[in-house]
């Protein structure tokens, strides 16, 4: 964005002035954030994104609103030429260098096939369910990101495949199947995300396994999934901590796989703190999230500022949640308060502390 690349830029004059750089190291850094911040999606990108996304809606309601007066074939060729107009046209753009103008064409198009694929089973009566035409929307949108090395086509795909995930879960309104299949559309996505640039997908890819791991205790009821979900995570983070290059290279969500190992191990040992809520074992579950927090804070906090107020944010919840959960019975709703006043002045002090201690360390992310 616009704004990241005027302030790397000042820095890299200030770093200039003062003699931590030369000239040449100045001239290199100022041409490789000029070469790959302008690949970045500014905020003028995003809202021509959407203008054109409301455009491109007004066009199908039209079409829909006007399908019996249109013959046949010209409600075919209306529907092509809008997939096609969209794909070249956000491939010129592409080669003009509008990239983000480019992904938002790219958009437009995506969702006309979609809705091609619903008009079109419509008006030839073809048979099938919506499950299907979201997988085959799904489908090509993936085909069209790897065509384009398009990032937004790539996250698109991955929300049309949990859209899918969820229509097949939650058909009926009963946990009546849950594909199994998922697992390996989200990873032949996660590596789709790798030849699109998309780091979006790749966060979204690895999300979208912690509400796959809920369906999964919704429909067994039984610990596995979040027992399985808790290990990886826990793996994931020592890895990041022990091969922190690498590791982060090799996953693709660079700073952010500590953040995703946590979110996913608050994931599994909330599905399990819910469901022994009665139950004695419920101490034990929320004595090991309470240590899950503050490890990941004492050990990885210092490098990452998102990862610290994710475990401020999860130990206070964590905090009020073993409250109502063993004590609100005990104390009345002014206790509640006084011994919540004074847990949050207590916690403010301590992360007042913690901040003031990261930043005297350097290295905050």
């Amino acid at each position: 964005m616009a704004g990241y690349t005027t302030k790397v830029k000042r820095d890299i004059e200030r770093w200039l002035e003062a003699g931590m750089i030369d000239a040449g190291t100045a001239g290199a850094l100022s041409s490789d954030i000029e070469r790959n911040g302008a690949g970045r999606i500014s905020f003028g990108s995003v809202l021509s994104m959407m203008a054109a996304a409301l455009f491109a809606a007004a066009i199908l309601i039209f079409i829909a609103a006007n399908w019996e007066d249109f013959p046949r074939l010209l409600r075919v060729g209306l529907l092509f030429a809008l997939i096609v107009l969209g794909y070249v046209g956000g491939a010129f753009l592409k080669m003009r260098g509008h990239d983000g103008y480019a992904e938002a064409v790219w958009v437009v198009a995506a969702a006309s096939f979609g809705a091609s694929i619903a008009l079109i089973g419509q008006m030839y009566h073809l048979s099938g369910d919506e499950k299907q035409a979201i997988l085959i929307w799904c489908a090509g949108t993936a085909l069209a990101a790897a065509a384009l090395r398009s990032s937004a086509l790539t996250a698109g795909a991955v929300l049309l495949a949990v859209t899918w995930l969820l229509m097949n879960a939650w058909e009926h309104w009963s946990m009546r199947d849950l594909p199994f299949s998922y697992l390996l559309m989200a990873l032949a996505l996660y590596a789709l995300s790798f030849w699109t640039h998309s780091a979006p997908a790749r966060h979204l890819v690895v999300l979208s396994i912690s509400l796959f791991v809920l369906l999964l205790y919704i429909r067994d009821e039984t610990f596995n999934g979040p027992l399985m979900l808790i290990a990886a995570s826990v793996a994931l983070f020592a890895i990041g901590q022990t091969l922190p290059a690498q590791s982060r290279r090799w996953s693709g969500l660079g700073s952010g796989l500590p953040v995703h190992a946590l979110i996913a191990f608050l994931f599994g040992i909330g599905i399990m703190q819910v469901a022994l809520i009665e139950k004695p074992e419920f101490l034990i579950a929320s004595i090991a999230a309470f240590a899950g927090i503050v490890a990941a804070l004492l050990v990885a906090g210092r490098e990452s500022s998102m990862l610290r107020w994710l475990a401020y944010a999860a130990f206070i919840f964590q905090l009020c949640f073993v409250y109502v959960v063993m004590l609100g019975s005990m104390i009345g709703t002014a206790g509640f308060f006084v011994v919540g006043g004074l847990v949050l002045s207590v916690l403010a002090w301590i992360i007042t502390r913690l901040e003031r201690r990261f930043s005297q360390a350097g290295g905050v992310s």
